[in-house]
């Protein structure tokens, strides 16, 4: 069987082949395609359109074919174009005329709409359990060093100290909203286009509630030219992608420099990092680097798609086409991402002891000392100049806060006395006592919430 070419006078030019084939890598839309066809041909038959015999024989035929592929015995060819003609040549070879009268009412429009489809669910949930993954290792880090304390930076400069499960958490919260972006992705794609025909609706008695069901779709398209050209889903998916790789990439860049010397906080995994070819000393980040790089190539594929799609009149264009090899990228690229992530956090080693040394150097409690006049009834703003005065003298004498004596703080405002010195980072983090603070008892309930939510059933 060769592409459909009744209208046509001639044989399709080699380059023309070459140019528009797809089955190279619409392949993998296999399961989906064989479901949805079988799906089809008991709908077929259930509306009178094949006889008993007829769909007995294509249903084995598909069974046969979904075998064949499974084993990797399946004889792709190139000169059938895609997927489908693939498929539907190897069942009439197995079912015969039978075989022929599958694509009755049916288009490769909502065809390749409802094996999209089913990809995308199917991907979403995929991800997501790679999200909980990823999740649970941070958790686990920060479970393990609850009380460990480090600076807390604003424009990559050391600003007040904070707890490291404070700060592991915010991936966590970042994460969760990415499982949710998939979860609201997989609703928008659990809507089913196959009984759309071409662009108009098919003319065969087919029951598509009941297609929906077998499918296990939540619901059917409410317009046959909207069902065969729609992509939102596949944008979807692609922008909670570019999304989740954002965060992804930034969690990378902080353990990129985390691991560096000048840090110190993080020791990686031997099995997560990369030699040097000319330097025997250097263990390299490589992989949270290439994270970093691979985070633009999400965002290129979201790009591309939108472009696809911002210029198309109703309904299918050939230019839909290009929905697939991006999206399939996207998927592979960010499921990759999330497993080799969920390891090397989940295997690195934080030097706790250094992250503690490094709060307690600089001036990071400055703003506690500001609090600390605001509470003997100094305004704001003016224990904000005072204190600022007093990180300027400690510059100068070359000395931290707690170094300073009492004399000293009290230079530049009388209502600094001794407990002014046991203020610590301790103290600090244990002032931010509100929710969704850094305090031991606010972290605390946020581990055992977190925990909660990744760990539920239906997360």
């Amino acid at each position: 069987m060769k592409p459909t070419r009744s209208r046509l006078s001639k044989p399709m030019a080699p380059a023309v082949r070459d140019y528009t084939a797809s089955v190279h890598y619409d392949r993998r839309l296999a399961p989906h395609d064989i479901a949805g066809s079988m799906a089809w041909a008991r709908a077929l038959h259930n509306g009178g359109a094949l006889s008993d015999k007829e769909a007995e024989l294509v249903l084995m035929g598909l069974t046969t074919i979904r075998d064949e592929i499974e084993r990797g015995t399946f004889q792709w060819k190139a000169d059938l174009e895609d997927v489908h003609m693939n498929i539907e040549a190897r069942l009439v070879e197995l079912a015969g005329d039978a075989g022929r009268k599958l694509h009755t009412g049916r288009s490769r429009n909502d065809q390749v709409a409802v094996d999209m489809r089913l990809y995308v669910k199917e991907a979403c949930d995929q991800t997501v359990v790679r999200v909980r993954t990823l999740q649970r290792a941070l958790l686990d880090q920060a479970e393990a060093h609850r009380d460990a304390i480090l600076p807390g930076y604003t424009h990559m400069q050391r600003a007040q100290p904070v707890l490291l499960a404070h700060h592991l958490l915010a991936y966590v919260e970042m994460l969760e909203r990415d499982a949710s972006r998939f979860r609201d992705a997989r609703a928008r794609a659990d809507v089913l286009p196959l009984g759309s025909g071409a662009l108009a609706g098919t003319p065969y008695a087919v029951d598509r509630r009941a297609l929906a069901h077998a499918l296990g779709f939540g619901n059917v398209s409410r317009n046959s030219m909207d069902a065969v050209s729609d992509r939102d889903f596949v944008v979807e998916y692609e922008a909670a992608a570019s999304l989740a790789m954002t965060h992804i990439s930034r969690l990378a860049e902080e353990l990129v420099l985390w691991s560096g010397e000048e840090f110190g906080f993080v020791e990686l995994d031997d099995a997560y990092a990369t030699g040097s070819s000319l330097m025997p000393q250097k263990k390299n980040p490589d992989v949270a680097e290439l994270a970093r790089g691979k985070t633009g190539r999400v965002y290129g594929h979201l790009m591309a798609m939108l472009a696809v799609l911002k210029g198309l009149p109703l309904t299918y264009n050939r230019d839909l086409q290009e929905d697939k090899e991006g999206l399939f990228d996207t998927v592979d690229t960010l499921n990759a991402t999330l497993d080799v992530f969920a390891g090397m956090v989940g295997t690195m080693r934080l030097n706790t002891a250094r992250m503690r040394a490094t709060a307690e150097q600089g001036y990071l409690l400055a703003t506690d000392i500001a609090d600390y006049l605001v509470r003997k009834g100094v305004p704001f703003r003016e224990a904000h100049r005072v204190v600022g005065e007093l990180v300027q003298h400690a510059v100068a004498a070359r000395k931290g806060l707690r170094e300073l004596t009492l004399e000293e703080y009290r230079r530049f405002s009388p209502k600094f006395a001794e407990d002014v010195r046991a203020i610590s980072v301790e103290s600090s983090v244990r002032a931010r006592n509100v929710e969704g603070g850094t305090s031991p008892e606010r972290v605390a309930r946020a581990l055992a919430e977190a925990r909660k939510m990744v760990e539920a059933k239906d997360a």
